[in-house]
């Protein structure tokens, strides 16, 4: 008797317009395919510098360390927290949404004292409580916020937590998770000391490693550590001797085909231009804006602080978030996000990230609401939304 395990592997091929991951163009794909080298060999070592001299570029710094950890992007996250803090350091946090929290969670797990400035959930930070908590105390040793907070869709300004960070002598730590890509970053401008970033959103690459950019002053921080970090995996003053300089020392076996997709990623990212880049996401993005507002929706974050590439909508009275969403997924092969956080239930969060951020798309998604919401009790002006975006796109060219 033959007994099979395991099922078949044929995913369906989505149209991914939530809050990650996105669509991958076919290129990326391809380069996962090519042939594995040892994580020492030479040829692998010439990729992963050239990974790290694009990541300078994209990042805009040009003293700074960079590379890619591998894991997610909370990897990413726990890794700066991890190499900067120890037990006992005061780490000021902005708290404004989802991942603003787990920031700070993180941070107190590690023994640090956590001193959270919590704001509105849809709108940036206000810099005169976060003064006030940075100047509250005696010494801060971090300053942590979220550049683009993907549960909410909001861009927070970074120049002046920057000027904060640097009058008091601490290190500024930024989650670029949904905006390196789609966005400015600018480290070495900014003041930045640690920023991390995923690959599955506004770079264009699958899941699975987390870029990150980390300053002269933050290698001297970590070089000056009294304790070791707690974790080996993320220890970065390890992995530095293993991504950069002439003798490389082995620590983990890298995912190469991860880093083959990365690499294509950032070439094609400079192929098209990062001004260009930005310019499609922000023109996608003030489209579907246009388009959702014509349909007679909600959006959560006003223009002047949104992102372009996540949109957070409220959703209608009476409607059934997961009903509406499974309607899309099924009826229309279209993924948009649910709320996360104090959010769940009430907004959907739509992604034109990466290779997802397009017209067609966005135009293909609001054709889809004009068709499901009266289905699910909401009357939406039949063709307002298209014929917004339309024209909205036609005003941008």
């Amino acid at each position: 008797m033959t007994t099979s395990i395991g099922i078949e592997l044929n995913p369906p091929a989505r149209l991914l317009m939530g809050a990650g991951p996105a669509n991958v163009s076919p290129r990326v794909l391809r380069a996962m395919t090519a042939p594995l080298l040892g994580y020492l060999d030479p040829d692998f070592v010439k990729i992963m510098d050239d990974v790290a001299v694009m990541l300078r570029q994209v990042f805009g710094t040009k003293e700074g360390f960079t590379f890619p950890v591998s894991g997610t992007g909370s990897a990413g996250m726990e890794a700066g927290l991890a190499n900067l803090l120890e037990p006992g350091d005061t780490a000021v946090v902005l708290e404004g949404g989802f991942f603003g929290e787990r920031l700070a969670e993180i941070a107190g797990r590690l023994g640090a004292t956590v001193i959270s400035v919590k704001g509105q959930w849809g709108a940036p930070a206000d810099l005169d409580q976060v003064r006030k908590a940075v100047k509250a105390q005696p010494k801060v040793k971090l300053i942590a916020a979220v550049h683009a907070e993907t549960s909410t869709g909001v861009l927070q300004p970074l120049k002046e937590l920057g000027q904060l960070a640097r009058e008091h002598d601490a290190l500024l730590l930024v989650d670029t998770v949904t905006s390196l890509g789609a966005n400015h970053v600018d480290v070495d401008a900014v003041g930045i000391d640690y920023t991390f970033s995923a690959t599955q959103k506004c770079i264009g690459a699958p899941p699975g490693l987390a870029p990150c950019a980390l300053s002269p002053r933050a290698m001297e921080a970590i070089a000056k550590r009294t304790t070791k970090p707690y974790t080996w995996y993320l220890d970065i003053g390890l992995l530095r001797r293993y991504w950069e300089g002439g003798q490389r020392v082995y620590h983990h076996t890298a995912p190469m085909s991860m880093v083959y997709a990365l690499h294509e990623a950032l070439r094609m990212a400079f192929e098209e231009g990062l001004e260009n880049r930005y310019a499609r996401h922000r023109r996608n993005g003030r489209a579907l804006r246009t388009g959702l507002e014509a349909l007679g929706l909600k959006l959560l974050v006003p223009e002047s602080s949104c992102l372009y590439q996540i949109t957070a909508v409220h959703i209608p009275a009476g409607i059934d978030d997961m009903a509406f969403r499974t309607a899309l997924l099924r009826q229309y092969n279209v993924e948009i996000g649910g709320g996360l956080g104090q959010f769940r239930g009430k907004v959907w969060r739509i992604g034109l990230m990466g290779e997802s951020s397009t017209a067609a798309n966005a135009l293909y998604l609001l054709s889809a609401f004009e068709a499901l919401l009266p289905r699910h009790g909401f009357e939406a002006p039949a063709g307002a939304g298209v014929a917004a975006a339309s024209r909205a796109l036609a005003a941008e060219k």
